[in-house]
């Protein structure tokens, strides 16, 4: 499949004009629906606020929508010790991805009945079950991470389930505090947190830039209602 070269970013930032054109996709889009549902996709570099603009559309649109986010499919601490991963926690490889592609096919298998989805528990620091539900009133099923538009194994699939794929983006210094103060938020110290950000999410964040082109649209968060950020 042919995936369309994305435009600049949308001169419209508003949430409700935002929602407005992520409800459009149940009826008109870049791929027809084959169902029922539709899955948009937001991707993006960390930080750039892919989960909380996730939270504020599914907020806005209510029970037609439900959130799917890709961190549900962190492996745990005890897997990611075994695979030697615990230093790239977050990193491509440390994520379930074929559990996620899973999960997708059959948010679009199954519309007549709750379909319950994992999350990410930041005080745990693990992932947690059942934490979201996408009930049969979801039409649209709104699912975020880094990866989504990566030209990997599994991902590449994930993509090929989505009416839409959105590309979520915000300047480098504004994700750099968000991540740092997410590392601060979550224990580490400002030295630790800087660490963190240096040796992982920036690496990560570089892999994810090289899938921008995969999207059909980007969309900034600066100028967005940082109320929501």
């Amino acid at each position: 499949m042919e995936i369309a070269e994305p435009t600049a970013p949308d001169p419209r930032p508003g949430l409700a004009s935002l929602a407005e054109d992520a409800w459009r996709l149940t009826t008109e889009g870049p791929r027809p629906s084959v169902g029922p549902r539709v899955l948009l996709g937001l991707a993006g570099p960390p930080g750039a606020g892919k989960s909380t603009l996730a939270r504020a559309l599914v907020e806005r649109l209510g029970e037609r929508a439900a959130y799917v986010p890709l961190d549900g499919f962190h492996l745990s601490n005890a897997q990611l010790a075994r695979l030697g991963l615990t230093a790239r926690k977050g990193s491509e490889p440390s994520f379930d991805v074929y559990g996620y592609l899973a999960l997708l096919r059959r948010v679009l298998a199954e519309p007549g009945r709750d379909v319950y989805v994992p999350d990410f528990d930041r005080t745990l620091d693990e992932p947690v079950a059942a934490r979201h539900r996408v009930p049969p009133s979801a039409r649209l099923v709104i699912t975020e991470g880094n990866y989504l538009g990566c030209d990997l194994p599994g991902w590449r699939e994930a993509r090929l389930l989505m009416g839409a794929l959105w590309y979520v983006e915000a300047p480098g210094d504004v994700r750099q505090l968000r991540l740092v103060e997410r590392q601060l938020a979550g224990g580490r110290t400002r030295r630790g947190a800087e660490d963190w950000v240096r040796t992982n999410d920036r690496p990560n964040g570089v892999l994810v830039e090289g899938s921008r082109a995969r999207a059909d649209r980007i969309v900034s968060t600066i100028g967005l209602d940082m109320s929501f950020f």
